[in-house]
């Protein structure tokens, strides 16, 4: 089918996943988008490790919450409405600190879908 009517909430948690993600390019089967919702509790944080894209560029809009974002460069702090650009071979991990008052809500999008995640270690 060419088109997808979804609502996020009534699909599956991604299992074994570092907070609620809901992968809408999955639900839709999409081929080159990545689409998913997030919701991190304080102390949770958006991806699996600190990482990069070799080409991937990625997008996350804060629909409520505060996101901070830990890069190589500095540690950005995305309010509600905004949006955080990753650009491909740029380190980032996107969380909710743990002294947090209140979750995050995230859509974040990236293409292409098939470029993987390297983990980024922060000390090298």
């Amino acid at each position: 089918m060419p088109y997808h009517h979804l609502d996020p909430d009534d699909l599956d948690k991604t299992p074994d996943y570092p907070c609620d993600r809901r992968g809408v390019s999955d639900a839709a089967e999409l081929a080159a988008l990545y689409l998913a919702t997030y919701e991190m509790e304080p102390g949770e944080q958006l991806p699996r490790v600190y990482h990069y894209h070799d080409r991937r560029e990625e997008a996350f809009y804060v629909i409520s919450g505060t996101l901070h974002v830990e890069t190589s460069e500095a540690e950005y702090v995305v309010e509600s409405g905004e949006v955080f650009v990753a650009e491909p071979e740029s380190p980032h991990r996107a969380y909710n600190p743990a002294d947090a008052d209140a979750s995050v809500r995230v859509l974040g999008t990236g293409a292409p879908k098939s470029d993987i995640a390297h983990p980024y270690d922060p000390e090298r």
